[in-house]
């Protein structure tokens, strides 16, 4: 155990070192210009109208990439007011991470409805397994992207539809998982079972479901990663709000300092969710 928390320890600390290294790459090559670049030379008239024509004048040095300084002002911004609704195209940070969250557990959750109980049962019988096998394989490697404009053209509701992609997305390893857990219980434990008498309801609940749980937990890690993916390039194309219109919002508005912070966001959000099905996982595996 100790060394366990040494490596996590060292691995922390060379984690960190990277860390200030990337800054302090940026903070060189942005730096490089000196003061020719942001605001230098320009009058508060000309500051004005970059601003209104959609520019951020300060945000940038050496050919428009943002300094580290103002990329600690838009992050500053955005965080000391992240619940601010100013009309359809100005939103906090706060309120699109929730409407992309939204469409993620709505999408995530009812791929789990179907995944999880079908892929019991695919998994209980190899002939099942043999069946859906082909249909799995065809539709599990197709672009969200590819599904959208079918979705769009069906349902004809641009939220409805993001929702939609989200689901068929990743409801793939979710069943494969599932199915594959299931199949992989020690026969011991079966036979055990079926000595014992135990009815078929409480052998899926009691010996199959824990005994699969952990398999289960990562397609659903999985899934929530390609959920997660997914919402971002739904939302650029349907609109309306959420993290994935936020970017290409701001890219249209030339503020590059709010696509990085956006991107920062989305991977920030991205590891906490993979943390807490990490954890949960861990909860769920049984340590012999």
């Amino acid at each position: 155990m100790t060394a366990a928390k040494n490596l996590n320890l060292r691995g922390g600390l060379l984690s960190v070192l990277i860390f200030l290294t990337l800054l302090g790459i940026w903070y060189v090559a942005t730096s490089s210009s000196g003061a020719s670049g942001g605001t230098a030379g320009m009058t508060a008239e000309q500051i004005e109208y970059a601003k209104m024509m959609g520019k951020d004048p300060g945000a940038s040095k050496s050919g428009g990439f943002p300094t580290l300084g103002a990329m600690g002002s838009t992050v500053w911004s955005h965080l000391s007011n992240p619940f601010y609704d100013n009309g359809p195209n100005d939103k906090g940070i706060a309120i699109q991470l929730a409407h992309s969250l939204g469409r993620v557990a709505l999408g995530f959750g009812l791929a789990c409805l179907v995944a999880i109980p079908l892929g019991f049962i695919i998994g209980m019988s190899p002939l099942l397994r043999r069946a859906f096998d082909p249909f799995i394989q065809v539709l599990k490697p197709i672009s969200p992207l590819a599904w959208m404009p079918l979705a769009l053209y069906t349902i004809k509701d641009s939220s409805i539809s993001g929702i939609f992609v989200i689901f068929i997305c990743s409801v793939w390893p979710m069943l494969v998982n599932t199915a594959f857990g299931v199949a992989s219980v020690k026969r011991e434990w079966l036979n055990v079972s079926a000595t014992l008498q135990v009815n078929p309801l409480r052998k899926a609940f009691l010996v199959i479901l824990p005994a699969a749980a952990p398999t289960i937990l990562t397609g659903m890690r999985i899934s929530m990663g390609i959920a997660w993916l997914v919402i971002v390039a739904a939302e650029m194309l349907v609109g309306g709000t959420g993290i994935g219109y936020f970017v290409w919002n701001e890219w249209n508005n030339l503020s590059l300092t709010n696509v990085i912070f956006a991107i920062l966001v989305i991977g920030v959000v991205g590891m906490l969710l993979d943390l807490a099905f990490g954890q949960l996982q861990k909860v769920v595996t049984y340590v012999e």
